[in-house]
């Protein structure tokens, strides 16, 4: 009991530490960037094996495509869950404890799924995809571990920093899908959940590097620092400066935007792989394209990140919904055996991700303050988990019952209710400014 109470007052002290020193809180800010670029490229490693080969493999086992999106459907539904706890565990623990612990429960999920395909139990696959789900949320939520200390010009390109560095995991990902098919075959395991083994190790990798280096906890020093600012303000009793508290309409815009984009890329992604197979394309080329699909939800984050600080969040989420647009018309209408063109709209479907993912995270950000903010961006990354596991599980019903183009078609429509989201939010700003 003495040593908590001792270990409690030294972090309060360093807490206060960092809170009177701006230099330090600079010096934090970078260096949690690091770390998380670090967690990221594992992290993207790992929840490349579900996207990639989730689909397939639920296929070999049931026998069927027609539920051939319930893998992603799954570990989407998974990641709801774990985003809630996730986030909660980060507002009261702060995002140390919060993200290692989703990062590794993911890892033991993967587990779950290699073993499952070993002894061919579908139950057991199942419930694996659902636990594998949290490090696919942890993931997407390790993004907002970089704007905790960042400035409200700093935080688009914070966003983007952190999703860079999915980038290098998650492309790898996907082309190594054949070696590590081979390796599993070498030890006995179906080839299809070799990929699963990565993620495994990636995943609990992430948890171990953030679990050990996350310290201080920038949630934290935010937190300190936000306390701070609202004695001061209470203190100088005017209107003019009261601390901003949770915005719900700028919560609702950034968290439509995100969900729209989340439904639209998820669909479309699912069932291309198995689109690609039914038309005899190989794992290869199956690993090539999601592999570029991958590379283009993150790589352009950094361009990305700048353009949502520098004109805007609601320009940037207009432009994804116009991107999409264009690759659900571009995929219902690629020849099938042209691998060049449905390469050009899964980089597209990527690209405009990018684009609503990041004006969207800015936009949740800006409404809410580090009191409140872990935890509603935990409850916004439920509505996105929950989001795609709708598009996921009808995806596979409606190529199933319909067709491929229906599906890229109806995506790249929906994503046109982008249009109405942004023109509320420029009005709403436009009544703010007037007032």
């Amino acid at each position: 009991m003495l040593r908590q109470k001792k270990s409690g007052a030294k972090n309060k002290d360093l807490i206060q530490d960092y809170v009177d020193n701006p230099d330090k809180q600079r010096q934090l800010y970078k260096r949690t960037l690091i770390i998380i670029v670090i967690a990221q490229i594992l992290g993207g490693a790992g929840l490349a094996a579900g996207i990639t080969v989730g689909a397939l493999l639920a296929e070999d086992m049931l026998g069927t495509n027609s539920f051939a999106g319930i893998p992603i459907a799954l570990f989407t539904l998974g990641s709801a869950g774990a985003a809630l706890i996730v986030g909660h565990l980060s507002q009261r623990f702060g995002r140390r404890t919060g993200l290692a612990a989703g990062f590794i429960a993911g890892g033991i999920g993967a587990v779950g799924v290699v073993i499952a395909a070993v002894t061919g139990s579908i139950i057991l696959l199942f419930v694996s995809l659902l636990v594998y789900g949290a490090g696919t949320a942890t993931n997407l939520q390790a993004r907002y571990a970089g704007t905790d200390l960042a400035s409200t010009k700093q935080r688009g390109t914070a966003v983007s920093v952190a999703l860079v560095a999915t980038t290098f995991g998650a492309v790898a990902g996907p082309n190594l899908v054949d070696v590590m098919g081979q390796f599993a075959i070498s030890i006995g395991v179906p080839a299809l959940a070799g990929p699963f083994i990565l993620a495994a190790t990636a995943f609990i990798l992430a948890g171990v590097v953030l679990l050990l280096l996350l310290h201080p906890d920038p949630l934290k020093i935010a937190e300190a620092l936000a306390i701070k600012q609202q004695k001061m303000d209470e203190s100088k009793d005017t209107k003019e400066n009261e601390t901003p508290q949770l915005n719900s309409r700028g919560v609702m815009v950034g968290a439509t935007v995100m969900v729209l984009t989340q439904i639209v890329m998820v669909a479309v992604m699912t069932m291309t792989p198995v689109h690609m197979g039914d038309h005899g394309h190989g794992l290869s080329d199956v690993g090539l394209i999601i592999g570029i699909h991958i590379g283009a939800m993150y790589l352009p984050s950094l361009v990305t990140g700048v353009l949502v600080d520098k004109i805007g969040r609601n320009v940037m989420a207009a432009a994804s919904g116009i991107t999409l647009l264009l690759a659900g018309v571009m995929a219902a209408y690629a020849p099938t055996d042209s691998l060049v063109v449905l390469t050009i709209s899964l980089a597209l479907l990527g690209l405009g991700w990018n684009f609503g993912l990041i004006s969207g995270t800015a936009l949740i950000i800006d409404a809410t303050t580090p009191l409140n903010r872990a935890k509603t961006q935990g409850t916004v990354d439920v509505l996105i988990a929950l989001a795609g596991a709708t598009g996921g599980a009808l995806s596979g019903i409606v190529v199933a019952y319909s067709s491929f183009t229906a599906l890229s078609l109806g995506s790249g429509i929906l994503s046109l209710i982008f249009v109405p989201v942004v023109v509320i939010a420029i009005r709403n700003n436009s009544k703010k400014g007037k007032q």
